[in-house]
């Protein structure tokens, strides 16, 4: 069985929104550039997909934009070209190497992690708490941030039910940011 892992970015006081100060830095992009090569297949929702798409998506004329700075593009050029699939429940169609989960998220889940290949890879906020509430989440990834945002979307916010976890890595980067990934007990 395929394992799924999901990671994200997060403040100290468990904010995950893109906009709460946690600025990429080149040692934490080439960390997720080599989480991401780890996987087989990018799982989001339709407004991570959307969001993502709109950064990382490769303009069409085929050149980054002049603002991505060098340490960017080792990035952008692994999620422009990895395989994703959106959960979807208002788009009818979608592309940058992606498919589209329509109709029962935990079966389409199951379904793709019984496929062979290796292991998938879900982000954002919203998705990967449903997941967590249908235990189909073998690996929590997180990059602590040290920044207190005091505002905007937490990590995991609404969850059913507790979920004890093993700390299985752990990683200090000179920002003062730590990774950490988890597994349930």
């Amino acid at each position: 069985m395929r394992p799924l892992r999901y990671s994200i970015n997060v403040t100290v006081d468990g904010c995950c929104h893109h906009d709460a100060g946690i600025a990429p830095d080149e040692e934490s992009m080439a960390y997720w550039t080599a989480e991401m090569a780890r996987a087989d297949c990018l799982i989001f929702g339709r407004l991570t997909y959307q969001m993502m798409e709109s950064v990382w998506r490769r303009p069409a004329d085929g050149r980054w934009p002049d603002g991505m700075v060098d340490w960017q593009l080792p990035f952008a050029e692994a999620i422009d070209q990895a395989q994703k699939m959106v959960v979807s429940r208002t788009l009818s169609a979608v592309d940058w190497n992606a498919g589209l989960i329509e109709g029962d998220v935990a079966q389409a889940i199951q379904r793709l992690k019984g496929e062979p290949g290796g292991s998938l890879w879900v982000g954002g906020v919203m998705l990967p708490t449903t997941l967590a509430d249908l235990g189909l989440i073998d690996e929590y990834e997180f990059v602590v941030q040290p920044v207190l945002a005091g505002r905007g979307p937490t990590l995991l916010a609404g969850l059913r039910e507790r979920i004890d976890l093993e700390l299985v890595y752990r990683r200090e980067f000179r920002s003062g940011a730590v990774a950490m990934r988890f597994r349930p007990r």
